[in-house]
């Protein structure tokens, strides 16, 4: 039994190590097909297609990793995506909405957020709390109590 549970075990690391492999062959891949793209526009992208038997895919979208190459306004928009369709870009503006109401809605540390500070101190708020709640070991609300005061203080102070 005990050669039948490390076989197993050895077969799902085996499997790990093969996604691994294939992920960073496919970082590889995607950086030497951006090699040539500067500046604003479209980046290569690879995936796998969802399913039973995956098969890499190649597409092209924004790289939000790189904010330097993302349009700022819509028809900078519309001039690199090469969409010109207004319900098609109406669609990309709701799912973008959803997206971020969503993500807004799901967030725990949001009810404790005073939306009068900057936006940086809000974000940076955010990410202390879940950081000290994770690595303390205490709760969301244990965290607030902790770390609410001190910010609310200094926004005071300006």
């Amino acid at each position: 039994m005990t050669q039948v549970a490390d076989e197993k075990l050895s077969e799902k690391e085996q499997a790990k190590a093969a996604l691994k492999a294939r992920s960073e062959e496919m970082e590889a891949e995607e950086k030497k097909l951006n090699e040539g793209k500067t500046g604003k526009g479209l980046r290569s992208f690879l995936g796998m297609t969802r399913g039973r038997n995956p098969q890499k895919v190649q597409y092209e979208g924004f790289d939000e990793s790189q904010p330097d190459t993302l349009p700022k306004t819509l028809s900078e928009f519309m001039e690199l995506s090469k969409v010109n369709d207004e319900p098609k870009i109406v669609s990309f503006l709701i799912d973008g909405f959803n997206s971020d109401a969503y993500t807004a809605a799901s967030d725990p540390v949001a009810e404790f957020v005073d939306a009068s500070w900057p936006e940086e101190v809000q974000k940076a708020f955010r990410t202390v709390v879940r950081q000290y709640s994770a690595n303390a070991n205490v709760s969301i609300e244990d965290a607030v109590a902790l770390i609410k005061p001190g910010i609310v203080a200094s926004q005071a102070k300006k």
